[in-house]
């Protein structure tokens, strides 16, 4: 009887992990016991990088809403608890926007906030 060997499965295991870590910098591309780990660690760092990215934009458009209401005399925060206030549903990715492409209207926005601070 033949005996039998796991030799085509190894070898397209350990093609696929040097498949992934294509393009890492020295033994991590071709060594299949660094290139294992390299990877491995790659996916997870990736896998918390989206989460990341998502706090660092926050953090970005709260920092182009604050400069855009900074020259009319009211800081972020009055700014954000006047359009909630007033019940204007737009999410800080849309005011960053507006901010930047559309100041009359954005203007209109730092009135709406405004006119609802002063009248409680």
């Amino acid at each position: 009887m033949v005996r039998a060997t796991n030799a085509p499965h190894r070898r397209r295991r350990r093609k696929k992990v040097l498949q992934r870590a294509k393009g890492f910098r020295g033994a991590r591309k071709n060594l299949y016991r660094v290139a294992r780990n390299a990877a491995f660690k790659a996916r997870q760092h990736a896998y918390a990088d989206r989460r990341r990215r998502r706090r660092i934009l926050r953090r970005l458009w709260i920092t182009r809403i604050n400069a855009a209401v900074r020259p009319f005399d009211l800081p972020y925060n009055r700014f954000m608890c006047g359009l909630k206030k007033a019940g204007v549903n737009l999410n800080r990715k849309m005011l960053a926007e507006t901010a930047a492409r559309s100041p009359g209207a954005f203007r209109s926005l730092v009135e709406v906030a405004r006119s609802t601070l002063n009248e409680s």
